[in-house]
């Protein structure tokens, strides 16, 4: 297709708000990655989201798409005032949010972008400041930021919005790795200002200790029924180091689950302890890397606090951690506070899987607790014949130091 042609298709676009042939192949590449995106868009580009939605397999690539065009919903999405609604800060911090929410969102172990968008473009009545518009995206290595000046009064406010849904649509391609010819409406006087960090892991790894990314998955299981996953079935642990036990409950965990995506969990951040370093992390999971398991490395050690990571999950826990979770001295004393941080995981969808353990020299199943009757249904106990094994990473690194 050449520019004239193009050009006259666009047209064609603008008069009948019916997608180009051009767009929809390149809307049908993005749905057919495996990339999993949320958009955060204010002040414009509203047209790529109809583009987007417009085409089969919208729900395979788009999580969530969130409009906070009113000043007050801007300040709740960030949870501050910012220095300027309209500016590319705005727009990367979107960017971040927006991430954060689609790893939430996404399907076990899928690629995700966070997209944020915030312009000023021409309204009802005249502006004295320029007509601009800023973008970006952000995916688990790279940060991408850019910012466009419109030439005032060179067109109206439809025209500005396709201008700025055409760049923002090229920006998702670009993110999802998928090629795409895209028309410039662009003037030579408006030249994009872009900008693009790349982090490695040891980056995005400090970047998930300092509480800016909420976790990473390493997905390294290659089963097929995974991609087809309806939950995730989540072993938490230090796995210092990984044992035989731990493979073992995670299976017979899933067993029990039906459609599930089981891996293992490590907190990066403890509550009793320093943070785990960039090394230490990556020794950690080089041990599943070995095995073939997928392990998310978040930075969240309490159990309520995963529950909001990764809603509709169901933990496998020992009967040691289910005792802690249903006894008030953890809860500072407070009957009342657990019985709200307990009805806050229920909510969530969440599920305990609890495993036999040793509780102060005597294996105990779940059946020897009392558990409150408004949350027997969130606990599930996994039979002592179906698996026992009393060693510890404790015991095991004992030996080793031995």
């Amino acid at each position: 297709m050449d520019d004239a042609e193009g050009r006259r298709e666009e047209k064609k676009t603008r008069e009948g708000m019916i997608i180009s042939t051009g767009l929809k192949t390149v809307v049908e590449a993005i749905h057919a990655s495996p990339t999993q995106s949320v958009l955060y868009l204010s002040g414009g580009a509203s047209q790529a989201v109809a583009w987007l939605l417009s085409v089969p397999g919208a729900s395979s690539t788009v999580l969530e798409a969130v409009v906070p065009y009113s000043r007050m919903s801007m300040i709740q999405l960030l949870g501050k005032i910012p220095n300027q609604f309209c500016s590319s800060h705005t727009a990367e911090e979107m960017a971040l949010l927006a991430y954060n929410r689609a790893l939430k969102l996404s399907s076990p172990g899928s690629p995700v972008v966070g997209v944020g968008f915030t312009g000023t473009l021409a309204t009802s009545r005249p502006k004295l400041g320029d007509h601009r518009l800023h973008l970006s995206t952000r995916t688990s290595d790279r940060l991408w930021v850019s910012t466009v000046t419109l030439s005032k009064g060179l067109r109206n406010r439809e025209e500005e919005d396709m201008v700025a849904s055409h760049l923002l649509l090229k920006a998702i391609a670009n993110a999802c790795k998928v090629p795409g010819t895209f028309v410039s409406e662009l003037t030579d006087s408006e030249v994009p200002d872009e900008c693009e960090k790349q982090f490695s892991e040891d980056e995005e790894l400090e970047q998930l200790i300092n509480g800016k990314i909420c976790f990473k998955v390493y997905p390294f299981s290659s089963e097929p029924h995974m991609s087809t996953a309806e939950r995730k079935i989540i072993l938490p642990g230090s796995f210092n180091p990984l044992h035989e036990g731990h493979m073992k409950l995670l299976e017979v965990a899933t067993s029990l689950c039906g459609n599930s995506y089981p891996c293992f969990e490590i907190s990066a951040v403890n509550a009793d302890k320093p943070p785990l370093s960039t090394s230490q992390i990556k020794d950690r999971v080089k041990q599943f890397e070995n095995v073939g398991k997928t392990v998310i490395i978040s930075n969240q050690p309490y159990f309520y606090k995963k529950a909001e990571l990764f809603p509709g999950s169901a933990f496998v826990i020992g009967a040691d951690t289910a005792a802690r979770l249903i006894n008030p001295k953890y809860y500072d004393g407070d009957y009342k506070k657990m019985l709200e941080i307990l009805i806050g995981c229920k909510k969530t969808g969440s599920t305990f899987l609890v495993g036999g353990r040793n509780v102060d020299g005597v294996f105990k199943v779940l059946e020897d607790f009392d558990i409150p009757e408004e949350f027997r249904d969130m606990f599930i106990s996994i039979p002592e014949e179906k698996f026992r094994m009393d060693l510890s990473s404790t015991e095991i690194r004992k030996r080793l130091e031995k």
